[in-house]
């Protein structure tokens, strides 16, 4: 009962306010399925269970490979076993100077995607935001990324030789134009509120874009380098197809002509082994530049 002048009284308040409050205790929460803790769309599993089916994948493919090679339901000119790959890498590096070799093709790699993106994120960006540049290059380079890289490998020997710059150019053409077209879109899907907001608050137009639309599309662009970096590993082939003397590319080739398997297998691996670490690195970048950015177990 409240007192005269209108306050509850003590023990009425803690009466009142227990009996409204429903222990945790005293609920019994329905147990969550092991699906809808796993298999609902974009909810973050725990750190343990997301390396451990990472790993898990890597296992499955090995022990595909293992029980088709192993048991010989596959003959070993087509499919050497895990172990003869990783003996014909141990011999490469130790008696080939396979080091040298992936050296080569890591420069080659790092300078065409260098290139790509010192001019293919400007460009990518200026194309997002003003359609005068859209309008310009859209069209363009929506025609040439379909053309194929190696289809160029004999214009480029005539332009430029058969020395590294006629490698380099065949990573830089194979990821430009995938490039630019990503960073465009990346930019271009910037919300439309956060530029009015700018606008509202008394931002010049090269505020907002300076500003609000270029950092609002750098994840977004870090992003886009991490897909393409990958996508220049798979040019590395056709960059070293022609007149290469060093290179992983190169080592493949010359062991298809004399039915190496095992050194195939094992130049893929490796090639598989750079593209892992470089995605990884992007992957740290990303966290270390954009901890705000929404990520589920990155």
């Amino acid at each position: 009962m409240p007192q005269r002048d209108g306050t509850p009284r003590a023990g009425y308040q803690s009466t009142t306010v227990a009996q409204a409050r429903v222990r945790e205790s005293d609920v019994t929460l329905p147990q969550e399925s092991w699906i809808a803790r796993y298999l609902t769309p974009r909810r973050s599993i725990p750190s343990s269970v997301y390396t451990i089916l990472s790993v898990l994948g890597f296992v499955g493919v090995l022990a595909i490979w293992s029980a088709l090679s192993y048991t010989r339901l596959v003959k070993p000119l087509f499919l050497p076993t895990p172990t003869e790959a990783l003996a014909a890498l141990w011999e490469l590096l130790v008696r080939y100077g396979f080091l040298k070799d992936i050296w080569a093709s890591t420069y080659r790699i790092l300078a065409g995607f260098a290139i790509a993106a010192v001019v293919g994120v400007p460009l990518g960006v200026l194309m997002g935001s003003f359609k005068l540049f859209e309008a310009l290059f859209e069209r363009l380079i929506g025609v040439i990324r379909y053309l194929p890289a190696s289809a160029f490998i004999p214009l480029f020997i005539l332009w430029i030789g058969i020395g590294d710059a006629q490698k380099i150019a065949v990573i830089v053409f194979g990821s430009f134009f995938p490039l630019v077209l990503l960073v465009m879109d990346v930019a271009a899907n910037v919300p439309r509120d956060y530029l009015d907001i700018a606008y509202t608050l008394g931002a010049s137009r090269w505020q907002v874009f300076w500003k609000v639309l270029v950092p609002a599309s750098l994840p977004g662009i870090v992003d886009s380098l991490r897909t393409i970096l990958g996508w220049a590993w798979t040019y590395l082939i056709v960059a070293e197809l022609v007149a290469a003397n060093a290179g992983i590319g190169y080592m493949i080739i010359e062991s298809q002509r004399y039915i190496e398997t095992p050194r195939i297998i094992a130049g893929i691996v490796t090639i598989g082994i750079l593209g892992l670490v470089s995605d990884t690195i992007f992957k740290q970048l990303y966290k270390w530049l954009f901890p705000y950015a929404e990520r589920v177990n990155p």
